[in-house]
């Protein structure tokens, strides 16, 4: 896969971005680095992709958790960084190991990197912060989970705010943090909102879905233990409580409704098909090309939201959504709060009810081609990575 580029002189500075694109090397993950990457390079920064941790890594052939067999996490790596026209700006350091990096630059090249570099760009907050990042001009926290962060600080977890006081700046998806209507506390610190960006022309498509498509999404089913408890209420960190909430949606939809899924079992899998849902195995989307070409040949998207971002009205929105509607495939997503901040009604549609989404499939159904443009405009407006990253950029004084 090569992806278009056509990229400007890097004159604005060195950037380096943590992420995941070794450690899970999986269709959404991917692409959101990738965004990252490309948007920064596009805006004319010297960008570098560095992994540097030392937790287990995800085999992208097994999906088995391992540390010590690396070599297929670090084909995949190099794959994707050709694949942006960066293959020659990306360093891995294999975890436990503290003399040695593959990549274009060995242990001494990257603590020089870290040295250049006039920002470091810790994606997702995965990067733990070690004495060799010291010597780091500027740090950016990229929250892109809101809450669980927001309520540790709350607490007076030492741990997190020795964390948190490392960083210059703090930038989250949570676009509706210290809004009067968000139950999210906001102490100590400023987070300035953002959202997740997209190379637009990466996802652009004049075919039209294929036969028999559907309105579909690409989820998990159950997410590891990530559930919070908040002044007496716990907040879940899962899809199917939420898909349950809508469980009969199959039944009264003007257009079919189809869940890739990971994590679900025979039982639960046959209940939902006995409900109406077309259920269809995630794993093979695992390939970024391929979780494209879902998303592309898709309706548009119908997906639910975890409870931790809903409830307390986060403003979160999701990147795999954004995906969607750049791909000009309309939206229906639970509304966390996120219709503060773009338009909804047409192309993107945010629900709290039933009713909320059979008014929205009927809109779609009555003029699909008029939302699929409408969808189109939004990602264009709202999430182009040119966009989203140089404001975020610009704010951290860029």
């Amino acid at each position: 896969m090569i992806l278009s580029f056509d990229y400007p002189p890097a004159n604005r500075g060195i950037v380096v971005v943590w992420g995941m694109l070794a450690s899970f090397p999986f269709g959404g993950m991917t692409w959101q680095v990738l965004h990252y990457l490309a948007g920064l390079r596009r805006l004319g920064f010297d960008v570098w992709y560095v992994e540097d941790t030392d937790s287990e890594l995800l085999d992208p052939i097994t999906f088995c958790w391992h540390t010590s067999e690396y070599s297929a996490n670090v084909r995949y790596l190099a794959q994707y960084m050709n694949s942006i026209g960066l293959g020659d700006r990306w360093i891995f350091r294999p975890p436990g190991v503290r003399d040695a990096t593959l990549g274009a630059r060995d242990l001494m090249g990257l603590a020089k990197l870290y040295k250049e570099a006039d920002a470091v760009i810790n994606l997702c907050g995965y990067h733990p912060l070690r004495s060799e990042h010291d010597d780091i001009a500027c740090l950016i926290y990229l929250q892109t989970d809101p809450m669980v962060d927001q309520i540790k600080v709350a607490e007076n977890d030492a741990q997190k705010i020795e964390q948190l006081d490392a960083y210059n700046y703090l930038f989250t998806y949570g676009e509706n943090l210290e809004a009067p209507d968000c139950l999210v506390p906001v102490d100590r610190y400023q987070w300035h909102p953002t959202r997740p960006p997209v190379c637009l022309d990466w996802w652009f498509t004049d075919s039209p879905p294929i036969l028999d498509s559907a309105l579909t999404t690409i989820s998990n089913w159950e997410h590891w233990d990530n559930d919070i408890l908040w002044q007496g209420e716990k907040y879940y960190w899962r899809k199917d409580r939420e898909f349950r909430r809508f469980i009969d949606l199959p039944t009264k939809s003007l257009l079919p409704l189809e869940l890739a899924l990971e994590g679900i079992n025979a039982q639960e899998e046959a209940e939902m098909i006995n409900h109406g849902w077309r259920i269809v195995c995630a794993r093979a989307l695992s390939d970024p090309i391929a979780y494209r070409n879902y998303i592309c040949a898709s309706l548009g998207e119908f997906t639910v939201t975890k409870d931790q971002y809903v409830r307390p009205r986060t403003g979160w929105f999701s990147d795999r959504s954004a995906c969607y509607l750049a791909a000009g495939r309309p939206v229906i997503t639970q509304e966390t709060g996120f219709s503060k901040f773009l338009p909804t009604g047409k192309g993107l549609f945010a629900f709290n009810t039933m009713e909320d989404i059979l008014a929205a499939v009927d809109a779609i159904e009555s003029d699909y081609e008029g939302n699929c443009r409408a969808a189109r405009e939004i990602a264009s407006e709202y999430f182009a990575a040119e966009k989203v990253i140089g404001s975020l950029m610009e704010r951290a004084g860029f």
